[in-house]
């Protein structure tokens, strides 16, 4: 599917880009007065292809899986901890659950590679396989591992969008995705393990250098290409990371917007970047990540968080609060008057627009 996919991926239009901003610039406001607001109608109009839209349903999807590289001690966490909270996730308890419940979102959660035989009702199994190998003794996954785990995150997409959803957002959990994703990063970029490293939950000094070598250990034994995406994902990656990518692909494809949460989240999507640079224009970045390589990733893809919130928590926690954020955006592209749109009977208001 993602071969078949990745040439028809198409620029968004900017025609109805156009059409928004000229809009947005007669609306009874100072021009560029509602700044990202603005900036976020006139990416949906080229998304949907029209000036005036609708957020319809939304969702986040939240990819699961384990990752083999946790058997370094790369985390304070036990690795069971995948299960739990990916269970608790469903029903309701995590701070994801809890934020899309507030912004009247929904939620799937997909097995996308958990260590473990889980059977919970909602819990959708597209298990890959039981979690990556340690990328300390070789390759995470194969190609084709890592192709059907993109697969399966733009068939979720898919049929996400058959179902009328329009809105989606990107969330993950696993324990060791941080170590995944700084080595996929500095892969890609040459980054330096200080600034691509973050310590976790409460990791020591001394477990902190020791997560900074095991991520270069493994970078050095696989020889990941950086101008090979998928060779990348394999090598060092995540089952969770790849699913994300491909709801990124997926979104551009099917030409609705995926928000980005944190810095898994934006890794997948420099996946994605690398494998067709078009698909930035159908991502929506939320939060900017306290993890530190979060700034990294989204200064190379040439995206801007306008959340500032100082979360590092994942499971696609910033999507819902910036999906509230998007359909602000939406309300005030449709329903905010023009100048022609009102009666310009007071000479306070005539003034006032020429001075805009």
């Amino acid at each position: 599917m993602m071969d078949k996919i990745i040439d028809l991926i198409e620029s968004p239009d900017k025609s109805a880009m156009n059409e928004a901003s000229k809009r947005l610039d007669t609306l009874i406001k100072p021009i560029g007065s509602l700044g990202v607001l603005e900036e976020i109608s006139i990416k949906l109009a080229g998304i949907f292809g029209k000036v005036n839209n609708k957020i319809e349903k939304k969702c986040v999807v939240v990819m699961s899986a384990d990752n083999g590289v946790c058997e370094e001690g790369v985390s304070t966490c036990p690795q069971f901890i995948t299960i739990m909270q990916t269970i608790n996730i469903i029903r309701g308890f995590s701070g994801v659950s809890v934020l899309a419940k507030h912004a009247n979102s929904d939620i799937k959660v997909v097995d996308i590679g958990i260590n473990g035989d889980v059977q919970y009702p909602g819990l959708i199994n597209k298990k890959v396989k039981p979690g990556t190998s340690n990328m300390v003794k070789g390759p995470a996954m194969t190609r084709d591992e890592a192709v059907l785990a993109i697969n399966t995150g733009i068939e979720i997409v898919g049929e996400l969008v058959r179902d009328g959803y329009n809105l989606i957002g990107t969330g993950e959990m696993g324990i060791g995705n941080t170590s995944t994703s700084s080595a996929v990063l500095m892969a890609f970029t040459g980054l330096e393990a200080d600034k691509a490293v973050g310590r976790g939950a409460g990791m020591t000094n001394e477990g902190y250098e020791a997560k900074k070598k095991t991520i270069l250990k493994a970078l050095e034994l696989n020889k990941p290409d950086k101008n090979d995406a998928i060779d990348v994902l394999a090598k060092v990656g995540g089952l969770d990371i790849a699913g994300m990518a491909g709801c990124f692909l997926g979104g551009a494809y099917y030409k609705v917007p995926v928000v980005i949460d944190g810095f898994i989240s934006a890794v997948a999507a420099l996946v994605a970047y690398k494998i067709n640079p078009k698909v930035k224009d159908y991502m929506i970045p939320s939060h900017i990540s306290e993890e530190p390589g979060f700034k990294h990733v989204i200064e190379y893809i040439g995206l801007k968080p306008f959340l500032g919130l100082e979360m590092r928590l994942g499971e696609g926690s910033g999507c819902p609060i910036a999906f509230n954020v998007i359909e602000a955006a939406t309300e005030i592209i449709n329903k905010v008057a023009t100048f022609e749109e009102v009666e310009m009977n007071s000479d306070f208001l005539i003034d006032m627009r020429k001075d805009c």
